[in-house]
């Protein structure tokens, strides 16, 4: 972790400002959405990124609401064949 010397209040609405230089080095435009972590005391803020329900890795690809990456869409359809011959 590194410390940036960067200090701000919480305003009346409990936001804070986090400065240009930040938004620009980490790509943070208007509307980009984030993400909040608890860890202690500690607040992590992150940019959301959209993640496989069972690995946590980043993607696109979903079956109705739930985002699920290609390893594991493949090792759910190895499971449920399994199930299904066992079945048989």
């Amino acid at each position: 972790m590194t410390d940036t010397g960067i200090i701000r209040k919480l305003d009346a609405l409990g936001r804070i400002v986090f400065p240009k230089e930040l938004r620009d080095t980490f790509g943070w435009e208007t509307g980009t959405k984030m993400q909040i972590y608890t860890e202690g005391q500690k607040v992590i803020i992150t940019k959301y990124e959209p993640s496989c329900i069972f690995c946590g890795e980043p993607t696109e690809k979903h079956i109705k609401e739930y985002r699920i990456c290609p390893s594991c869409a493949a090792k759910c359809v190895s499971k449920l064949q399994a199930i299904a011959e066992q079945a048989d």
